[in-house]
């Protein structure tokens, strides 16, 4: 008992630092989303082009031809945390396009034990509840083709809701931008500016709850903590190639660098900026079967030993497609292939074709 509450202790602290103002939050954003893009390493953001770019790329959603509904999910952490999807998107006409879309990660049914014992000193099991710590992300998004041909833009604007029970939520909100170009040879290109105005999360806790877990576990402090978090801008760096074999065969590849304007453990890094790069590829059987695979976030892993070894997260992935109806399968994690727990990721995307 005195474990969880522990725990919960610590999630609330964490999310709302010490700090006046933390400069990590929203985690649960990086993640990404469709199995596709798991399938390779999140290497895709120069070729993303369907309902799923409202998250990879806005600048994408111009390739659209028809409305399209995504819808995904994947457990992590042994089944702990669901993490779901969905998203979509229509063209307005031939040169522009919106999308929609809702993400939520969250761990369902914690035993709240606050109440256990009550004043006498008598344990009550009837006294415990069931509460949620879920984060939501909503995304409008709007992309639109510029006259130079092949050159495309798009914007997200997404709002950012944080629930951890009766304890505390928070609202946040933040601006995305890319840009997208495809030349006539088969090369693309792909920028990807992630919360480029700086996502503010402001926190709302209800003291009195708060106060209930301070009292449950003695010894801990009664102040209570900032109220303000942001998520510094990220940037993302795509360039692709694609190829086709004897009329049968596709082969796309993709090489990608991820920024942040901070000091991480990312592969290269220094006070003013953080690297670590992607790489994906997709084979694709006469538009119909696909096979993909990748490798990314390379870390630099601080060892028990004081040393260093890089870790790296891979993925494996297969898709199908017929009629417009597209399914995917990606096997990977969310962080070092050594740490983390490997998770079946599936996604389903439907051209709204089917529908008619």
């Amino acid at each position: 008992m005195r474990i969880l509450l522990l725990l919960l202790i610590g999630l609330i602290t964490c999310s709302t630092s010490a700090q006046s103002i933390r400069k990590y939050s929203n985690e649960f954003l990086n993640i990404g989303v469709d199995a596709a893009a798991f399938g390779m390493a999140n290497a895709v953001t120069a070729t993303t082009g369907d309902v799923n770019s409202s998250y990879w790329n806005p600048a994408g959603l111009t390739r659209l031809e028809d409305n399209e509904i995504a819808l995904m999910h994947a457990s992590y952490f042994a089944n702990i945390a669901n993490y779901d999807y969905i998203g979509g998107a229509m063209p307005l006409d031939d040169r522009s396009a919106v999308g929609f879309n809702v993400i939520r990660f969250g761990v369902d049914n914690i035993m709240n034990t606050t109440d256990l014992i009550d004043n006498q000193g008598d344990i009550n099991y009837d006294r415990i509840s069931l509460f949620s710590a879920a984060d939501y992300a909503f995304t409008f998004s709007y992309a639109r083709q510029l006259p130079l041909d092949g050159l495309s833009y798009g914007v997200n604007a997404k709002v950012i809701r944080r629930i951890i029970g009766d304890f505390a939520n928070s609202w946040g909100f933040g601006l995305d931008a890319g840009i997208q170009f495809q030349s006539k040879n088969g090369w693309e290109f792909g920028v990807m500016a992630r919360d480029i105005t700086t996502t503010y999360n402001t926190w709302s806790i209800d003291e009195d709850e708060y106060s209930s877990i301070q009292d449950a576990v003695e010894g801990q402090n009664q102040e209570l903590p900032e109220t303000t978090e942001i998520t510094l801008p990220k940037l993302q760096l795509g360039v692709a190639k694609s190829f086709k074999i004897r009329y049968d065969f596709d082969i796309k590849t993709e090489l990608d660098m991820h920024m942040r304007f901070t000091q991480t453990n990312d592969l290269i890094s220094s006070s003013a900026v953080s690297m670590t790069p992607s790489f994906g590829f997709e084979v694709g059987y006469i538009k119909m079967i696909y096979l993909r695979g990748g490798v990314g976030n390379f870390q630099n892993v601080e060892q028990l030993d004081q040393s260093t070894k890089v870790g790296f997260q891979p993925g494996f992935g297969v898709g199908f497609k017929y009629k417009g109806i597209h399914v995917d399968y990606a096997f990977t994690d969310i962080g070092d292939q050594s740490v983390a727990l490997y998770s079946n990721v599936f996604s389903l995307k439907l051209d709204w074709s089917v529908f008619r």
